[in-house]
This record gives C-alpha cells, sequence and structure tokens, in this order.
C-alpha cells in the first residue's frame, strides 16, 4: 500500500484464527473493499448457516485506515466481543463473523499487491490443511489459544450468544458449557468432584492448546454456575494474579507434603481452617492433591498450605 504522495503504507491482512480457512490469509489492499458472506460471487465466501448472503464489508482507504460494516446480517458481526454495526479497525482487533474468527495483522512491504486469485488459492490451500488435521465438521469452530487468550475467546462468544460445549486440549482436556453465551458449568478430564468454579478458573490459566466449539450437549448438572461470564472472567484472573504472586514460595505441584517429623509446633496454635488444611495434606501428601479435595479455592488454599510450611507443620520433601 502506498499514499497519494508515493510514501508507504503499512499493509494488512485477515489472518483466520478459526473457521474453515484457520491459519489463512487475506491481504487487503489500499482504495479498495472486500464484501464477506456466503454468495458465490463475493470477494471472500464463507459458506455456513451462520452467515448471510453479504455479511460484512471492510474497507481501505488510501492512507490505510481501515473499517468494518455490518450489511444487516442476520446472525452480526462482532469485533473484540462487541456486536457492531460499522467500527475502525486497527492491528490485534479480532472479528467473529460466524464460526470464522479473523485477526487483522501487519505485514510486510508489499504484501497487500498480491493477486486476489492467488490470496483465493492460499485461503482454499489453508482450508484443506485444515480438513486434514482435523474430523470435524468445516462449520465447526476451532483454533488455538495461543492465538486468542480463552478470556477473549469467551468474551466473544458472550456477546454473540453462542450455544455448544468449548473443548480446550493440552494436557488436560477441559470443557466449559455455554447456553446463550454464559458459561453454566466447566470440567477437567472429567473430574466432577473438583467443582465447576474450581475447574473454570484452573482452564482460564492454559495459555496454550486447541479448542473446538462443539455442538450443545444435553448432559445435565446437578450444580451450575450462576455469575455473568464476566464476573467469573474476573474472579478466574484475579484468582490467577494472586496464585502468581505466591508460586515462587510454594512447592512444585507434584511435591511431595508430609507432617513434620518430629512435629514440635502445637497444633492447639492452629486455627480450625488450617487444622482442616493439615488434615488434607496428611491424607493426599502433595500440593496437587491438597488443591484438588480442598472445598477452598486454589489460592486460598494454596495460600495456607504456604502457612502450614511456614510455622513448621508441615515440609516438602
Amino acid at each position: 500500500m502506498s499514499t497519494s504522495s508515493g510514501s508507504p503504507v503499512k499493509s494488512y491482512a485477515l489472518k483466520f484464527i478459526s473457521g474453515k480457512y484457520q491459519g489463512g490469509e487475506f491481504p487487503l489492499k489500499a482504495d479498495k473493499q472486500i464484501v464477506i458472506g456466503r454468495s458465490s460471487e463475493l470477494d471472500m465466501v464463507l459458506v455456513e448457516d451462520m452467515v448471510s448472503r453479504k455479511h460484512a464489508r471492510i474497507r481501505v482507504n488510501s492512507v490505510g485506515q481501515i473499517s468494518i460494516e455490518d450489511l444487516g446480517s442476520t446472525n452480526g458481526t462482532f469485533v473484540n466481543g462487541e456486536k457492531v454495526k460499522q467500527a475502525a479497525l486497527k492491528e490485534g482487533d479480532r472479528i467473529l463473523i460466524g464460526t470464522s474468527i479473523l485477526k487483522l495483522i501487519h505485514q510486510g512491504l508489499g504484501a497487500g499487491e498480491v493477486d486476489e486469485s492467488v490470496a483465493k488459492q492460499k485461503l482454499e490451500e489453508a482450508a484443506a490443511a485444515q480438513a486434514a488435521r482435523t474430523s470435524t465438521k468445516a462449520s465447526s469452530m476451532t483454533g488455538k489459544i495461543e492465538e486468542i487468550p480463552l478470556p477473549d475467546l469467551l468474551q466473544l462468544f458472550y456477546t454473540s450468544k453462542k450455544n455448544g460445549v468449548l473443548v480446550v486440549s493440552n494436557h488436560q482436556e477441559g470443557r466449559i458449557y455455554l447456553r446463550q453465551g454464559r458459561v453454566y458449568y466447566a470440567v477437567i478430564d472429567e473430574n466432577h468432584n473438583l467443582g465447576p468454579q474450581k475447574s473454570f478458573n484452573r482452564i482460564i490459566t492454559w495459555e496454550e492448546g486447541d479448542f473446538e466449539l462443539r455442538p450443545a450437549d444435553p448432559q445435565e448438572f446437578m450444580v451450575e454456575l450462576d455469575s455473568s461470564t464476566e464476573a467469573l472472567l474476573m474472579d478466574a484472573l484475579r484468582q490467577l494474579d494472586e496464585y502468581k504472586r505466591i508460586q515462587q514460595e510454594l512447592p512444585p505441584l507434584s511435591a511431595q507434603l508430609a507432617l513434620a517429623t518430629p512435629l514440635m509446633a502445637p497444633l492447639r496454635e492452629l486455627a480450625p481452617e488450617l487444622l482442616d488444611m493439615l488434615q488434607l495434606v496428611h491424607n493426599y501428601g502433595s500440593l496437587a492433591g491438597v488443591l484438588n479435595h480442598s472445598e477452598q479455592d486454589d489460592v486460598v488454599a494454596a495460600e495456607a498450605v504456604l502457612q502450614l510450611i511456614k510455622r513448621d507443620y508441615v515440609r516438602a520433601l
């Protein structure tokens, strides 16, 4: 891209971070608009039920300013979790259309001069590669949380009122259940004893892995989360900050914990909640075991274990 005076302007592209074309990029050109929708004659064709025939238009002016306009779509156009009719775009913004999440990225000079037919061909190659990697339907929403952090993803789902099960996989499998965009249950590795609140708080801390939004699950749960998605996210992120604050002082999750021998510190000096934690240390013998079996949230339980260690009731082996 260049201005009318000939000086270079940043070149941008739309990078698909979920959906059929995940991993593909569509370069944007100065003084050019692209129309996105289901109709086959458009610049960017997204064939799925949640995309309207003409869904949205993205414009780039002569000085590189970029804007998006919803064209009266049925299911809406979302930018950074907000439903928009028209909005200016900046680098890093994420757009949700149907099951596709597109991120506005900066490219090197000259990248915007790529021929449209070549760009479309590369998108089809990305779609073929994505289909080879997964057996899910092309209309399912998949991606990597390195590309879009879980809090941002859940905010998108909340404002677009998505139904389904968000499955997040790394060395564990987390499931977050959504009803009209609201989180109502969460579980890790089908361990329902952990409870939905603690499971949700832990999943939110994951920074690597794959995600997939699967169809709604008719399974019913005895206990459901009743806080708003925003409140759940704020509480989870607060706990993450507090846990990081004490993490350097804590033993590793897998480290063995045991009562100090001989136990010189007097038990009568412990408050009831610390006595309960001491019993969990005795019964389960590791920080992970204590956190998994405590009725307290992870931060409260970890702080209690840290107190027991500092006061020489418990030792890490």
